[in-house]
């Protein structure tokens, strides 16, 4: 059953996955049914690939279904910094993979037709204290340097794109946007099924071993044996795999919405109808759906929340930017555990033979995932390291894991203070 959630309430029906039973044999197992599972096992699929896919819950269940929503482009560093930490020309491939991945986003589902509320209609990543707004004058300048789609917007255009005077600088990314994430996965699972993909929902993985050169992957009502296998739970890792879930953090964002706003009143809030997302310390991100709802979201408490009251600072901070807001219902409150990586970048290993992780999207990703299924998928099919966009790195577990949670709190609450101290 899925969590409480605006997207559960308004999703489109889900494809049939029914657990596995009894004994099968593929080519490649994914375990989780998120973006990067479901990506990978249809860009496998359409390959000729026999891919089974194992979810112990349902497609889109985790933040894969749960998360704000917004297909942004790009990695966390800009692209200097990116192409200064790997070199020109991984770094520079590295650049254009991640910057490009909404397109990728968006070709996929006009190709699969996916009826998700797919909506190109960019990314605004936007600073209010002076030092954030140097941060995105310079992510511009070297997003147009490049030839992205990117401009800047300064305070007065600023304000014609969100309908508030709070933002010193902007930076509009035309290729992002914005869709409804638990229709996306659906669809996502049935275009990977109507490719050839087996889709298994209510399937836990309970062990995975390996003997004579294949795998074995087993779960409480069958196995399935396979030559290479794809673990894709980002957020929702556990131990199946030595030192994975620690190589993590699992982080709670949580989000609330209100219910479909009157005319008058959502008139002036982003009406350039981009998503947004705020440069500090504390990411706030924001969006108006098709439906007039204006979702906000942000960190609230480590823990399952299922109705708005949780983070109700979301609601005051919508308020602050737009007063006509005030008195408005907020109808839903929900979360989910996206995975950070300690440096910010996606993490793509492969610790054994025939065996790939990849995971960690530090919050992007709706577009990272997708476009990364492509590349898993390339890598599984001989592919060398080499050539796939990311790097393939060995696991490094973080000390002191064990205590993610007071530390997730501490550093909450010290990007709070920076934030509104301009640092």
């Amino acid at each position: 059953m899925l969590p409480p959630s605006l997207y559960a309430a308004t999703a489109r029906p889900a494809v049939p996955t029914p657990p596995l039973q009894g004994d099968r044999r593929a080519d490649v197992v994914v375990v989780g049914a998120g973006f990067t599972g479901l990506s990978t096992a249809l860009h496998l699929a359409e390959r000729g690939t026999d891919v089974v896919v194992l979810d112990a819950q349902e497609p889109g269940w985790g933040a894969s279904g749960r998360n704000g929503g917004q297909v942004n482009p790009g990695l966390k560093a800009d692209p200097d910094q990116v192409e200064a930490d790997f070199g020109p020309e991984l770094g520079g491939r590295m650049v254009r993979f991640a910057w490009g991945a909404p397109e990728t986003t968006f070709a996929l589902i006009r190709r699969w037709q996916i009826a998700c509320d797919a909506r190109q209609g960019g990314t605004l990543r936007a600073a209010y204290q002076p030092a954030p707004a140097e941060g995105v004058r310079r992510s511009a300048e070297q997003g147009m340097r490049r030839g992205f789609p990117v401009t800047l917007l300064e305070r007065d255009a600023a304000r014609d794109a969100t309908g508030m005077d709070r933002y010193a600088a902007v930076m509009r990314d035309a290729s992002g946007g914005d869709l409804q994430p638990l229709d996306y996965a659906r669809g996502l699972a049935r275009a990977a099924t109507q490719a050839g993909a087996r889709v298994h929902g209510g399937t836990p993985v309970t062990a995975l071993t390996r003997a004579e050169g294949r795998w074995r992957i087993a779960t409480p009502s069958g196995t399935v044996t396979a030559d290479t296998v794809v673990l894709g739970t980002n957020g929702y890792t556990d131990d199946l795999w030595p030192g994975l879930r620690r190589s993590v953090v699992p982080v709670f964002s949580s989000i609330a919405a209100t219910a479909p706003l009157p005319a008058a009143a959502v008139r002036g809030i982003m009406p350039m109808r981009a998503s947004l997302y705020e440069s500090g310390h504390i990411t706030v991100y924001l969006r108006v759906d098709q439906q007039d709802r204006l979702l906000m979201g942000g960190r609230g408490p480590q823990r399952p929340i299922g109705d708005p009251s949780p983070v109700a600072y979301l609601m005051r901070y919508a308020e602050r930017l737009w007063p006509g807001l005030a008195g408005v219902a907020w109808t839903h409150g929900w979360n989910g555990q996206l995975a950070m990586t300690r440096d910010h970048y996606p993490h793509l290993h492969q610790p054994a033979p025939g065996l790939i992780c990849c995971l960690g999207y530090n919050g992007r990703g709706v577009a990272l995932a997708t476009a990364m299924g492509g590349e898993i998928a390339r890598l599984a099919t001989g592919t060398p390291a080499a050539e796939i966009a990311m790097p393939v790195t060995p696991i490094r577990p973080m000390p002191f894991h064990g205590f993610w949670r007071v530390g997730v709190a501490a550093k909450v609450l010290e990007g709070r203070l920076r934030d509104r101290l301009g640092l």
